[in-house]
C-alpha cells in the first residue's frame, strides 16, 4: 500500500527499498547525500565503499572513494559539476570529481588542529560554498568555528567560539549558503540555525528546532530549507513525543511549512532514527540519509542493533 506523508504543497510518496546495492554490499551508515544535474544519487557512506553512486530509480552505477574516506560526513554538489566532501575523521575537505578524482584537499589528512582552538580543522562536518565561489566549513565536533576559504583553498577569515550567545556555538554541524550569499549554520546542541552574511555578521537565528543535523537549501530568491532534526538525546528524554526524528521544510524566513516523520523515532516508512544527510532532486523528490547504526543504542538502548538498520530513503514529490 503507498504511503503519503507531508501536507499540503508538500506531499510525497514513500518510495521502498529504494537503492539496490551489489550482493554483500553495505552502506553501514550514511553521512550525507546529493544528486548531480542528471538527478544522479551520490551517497556518501561508512561502509566499505565510502561513495555509491546510483541512478534516480536506485539503479547501482558505480562505487568510489576505497581506502580514503575513514568517516564520511557531508556533501556539497558545487554548481561545476564538483563535489566536495566532509570527512570528520580524517579531519579534511576534499574537492573531487564526479568520477573520485581529488582536486583539492582543505587540512591536513589525520591530524587535527588542537581542541577548540578556532583554527581548521577539527572534525568538520559539511562544506558550502557562496554565488562568487568562496568555500564555508562548519567545525564541528572539535572546534566551534566557521572558517572561509576562497575558491583556490586559502583561508581568509574564521569565525566562532563555543557558547549560546550569537555567534557562538554547540555542535556546529552543517552549513549551506543561499543565492544572495547568506550563511545558515546548524547549531545543532543550540537548537537554533544561526544566520551571517558572507563576513560572519551574525544577523538572525531560527527557532523551534530540535537538534537541526542535515540542510539542504534550495536555489532562488525564495529558497526553502530542508532541516533534519535528530531526536532527544538523554535518557530522560528519550520517550518524549514531537522532539524531532522528521524532516521538517522551512520557507526562507524559517517559518515551518510541512514536516515529514513521525512523533517518536521509529523503523517504518516515512519514520526517521537519525535523519543526517539530505538533498532534493530537480523534481523536488527528497532523499535522506541516516547515521542509524551509530545513534541506535542512545534511541533504541534497550534492543539489540540489528545488522543493517535502515539508513537511505526516498520520498517521490506529488
Amino acid at each position: 500500500m503507498t504511503k503519503i506523508v507531508g501536507s499540503g504543497a508538500y506531499q510525497y510518496e514513500c518510495v521502498e527499498n529504494w537503492g539496490k546495492l551489489p550482493a554483500g554490499w553495505s552502506f553501514k551508515e550514511i553521512g550525507a547525500v546529493g544528486t548531480d544535474r542528471n538527478d544522479n544519487v551520490y551517497v556518501f557512506n561508512r561502509g566499505e565503499h565510502p561513495m555509491i553512486v546510483f541512478d534516480k530509480d536506485g539503479n547501482f552505477l558505480k562505487s568510489w572513494g576505497e581506502g580514503i574516506f575513514p568517516r564520511a560526513h557531508g556533501i556539497f554538489m558545487a554548481p561545476d559539476d564538483t563535489i566536495w566532501l566532509t570527512d570528520d575523521g580524517d579531519h579534511t575537505v576534499r574537492q573531487c570529481t564526479l568520477d573520485g578524482k581529488i582536486l583539492l584537499t582543505l587540512g591536513t589528512p589525520g591530524k587535527p588542529a588542537p581542541f577548540m582552538s578556532g583554527q581548521p580543522f577539527h572534525r568538520c562536518t559539511h562544506t558550502a560554498m557562496a554565488p562568487n565561489g568562496d568555500i564555508f566549513v562548519s567545525d564541528g565536533y572539535g572546534n566551534a568555528s566557521v572558517h572561509k576559504f576562497d575558491a583556490k583553498g586559502r583561508l581568509l577569515k574564521s569565525w566562532g567560539t563555543s557558547g549560546t550567545g550569537p555567534g557562538e556555538f554547540n555542535l556546529v554541524h552543517n552549513i549551506v549558503c543561499d543565492d544572495d550569499g547568506w550563511v545558515y549554520v546548524a547549531d545543532r546542541e543550540n537548537h537554533r540555525i544561526q544566520v551571517f552574511d558572507s563576513n560572519g555578521k551574525y544577523e538572525t537565528q531560527w527557532n523551534s528546532l530540535h537538534r537541526p543535523c542535515a540542510l539542504f537549501m534550495t536555489r532562488g530568491k525564495c529558497p526553502l530549507c530542508y532541516v533534519g532534526e535528530l531526536g532527544p538525546g538523554m535518557p530522560v528524554n528519550r520517550l518524549y513525543p514531537n522532539l524531532g526524528a522528521r524532516i521538517s521544510i522551512l520557507d526562507h524566513t524559517g517559518k515551518r511549512l510541512a514536516w515529514i516523520g513521525a512523533d517518536r523515532p521509529g523503523l517504518g516508512l516515512g519514520e526517521f532514527t537519525a535523519p543526517h544527510g539530505i538533498c532534493v532532486d530537480s523534481r523536488g523528490d527528497i532523499y535522506v540519509g541516516e547515521v542509524s547504526w551509530t545513534n541506535w543504542p542512545t534511541t533504541f538502548p534497550d534492543d539489540p542493533r540489528p545488522d543493517s538498520p535502515r539508513c537511505l530513503q526516498k520520498f517521490r514529490k506529488i
